[in-house]
């Protein structure tokens, strides 16, 4: 008896966060975001974050052998087509992190780098910083920053004002990045302008109506949708126009399940859920 061929894999994404209790951000949020996009999520924690809506209240990061035990154990296993980096929590973790991801150059890598939480908690020091930008920042396909990261991590000991995005993102391609795309939630403007950078400079530019609620996770959702999108195949413009669409589409229908910021709905496409239209120029 002739058996049917197996189904076909989905495309399969690692992701390396700290677990968020709430789902809003962090792991929980890449597993849904990955999910909703058709791709498989593998996890590799990087913390224990006590948190609600409302804020980070403490940071527990693992050590750096049982994070690198974790993602060891599944790609040794499995064929992973993107990276993904959030939150990491401490300098060891950086570099076991980097040291993973530099055995696989052709895989394609997200990265959002976590410095503060919505309510402005510290989440990454300097030294871990300095160790992002020597040690992942070389391997990175697309780093995404809201504009406040990248004015910390592009930061220059000659700044005497604040420094233009467009000179964040080609310190931070000089440093390493193939591709920037900075994101204008926390910039004062009508509209929330997100820019993309490659090494000629400006590549695209993407306008969004700015929703008048306060996110959790809007960042991990955006960066974990251009991972979903690259590891089905699609370029980095395509990846970075849908992840935006997809992230826009979240926000809007979001909810506010605690006392704290609105949870992106992941799921707002799913049958019998009312979808609003965007108003992207």
């Amino acid at each position: 008896m002739l058996h049917p061929p197996p189904p076909p894999t989905p495309p399969i994404v690692l992701t390396f966060a700290a677990s968020d209790p709430t789902s809003g951000a962090g792991i929980q949020a890449d597993v849904l975001t990955l999910a909703s996009l058709a791709c498989h999520p593998l996890t590799a924690i990087t913390a224990i974050t006590v948190q609600d809506t409302r804020g980070v209240h403490r940071v527990h990061p693992l050590s750096a052998e049982l994070l690198e035990r974790q993602a060891r154990a599944v790609l040794e296993e499995m064929s992973v087509a993107a990276f993904k980096i959030g939150l990491l929590g401490s300098v060891e973790n950086v570099l076991a992190v980097a040291g993973i991801v530099s055995d696989y150059p052709e895989i394609p890598l997200i990265f959002d780098p976590v410095l503060a939480s919505g309510r402005g908690d510290a989440l990454s020091s300097e030294a871990i910083i300095c160790a992002m930008r020597d040690r992942l920042l070389p391997h990175t396909t697309v780093l995404t920053p809201n504009a406040p990261e990248a004015r910390r991590l592009a930061a220059g000991d000659d700044d005497d004002g604040e420094p233009s995005l467009s000179t964040c993102a080609r310190r931070l391609i000089d440093m390493g990045a193939d591709y920037v795309l900075i994101t204008g939630t926390h910039e004062a403007t009508p509209q929330v302008v997100n820019i993309l950078f490659g090494t000629g400079g400006e590549i695209r530019r993407d306008s969004w109506e700015r929703l008048p609620d306060s996110y959790h996770g809007s960042g991990c959702t955006l960066a974990s949708a251009i991972a979903a999108r690259l590891a089905a195949g699609a370029c980095i413009e395509d990846a970075v126009r849908d992840a935006q669409h997809y992230t826009w589409q979240a926000l809007a229908g979001g909810f506010r399940a605690g006392l704290g910021q609105f949870i992106p709905d992941r799921m707002f496409w799913a049958p019998g859920k009312p979808v609003r239209g965007c108003n992207d120029v």
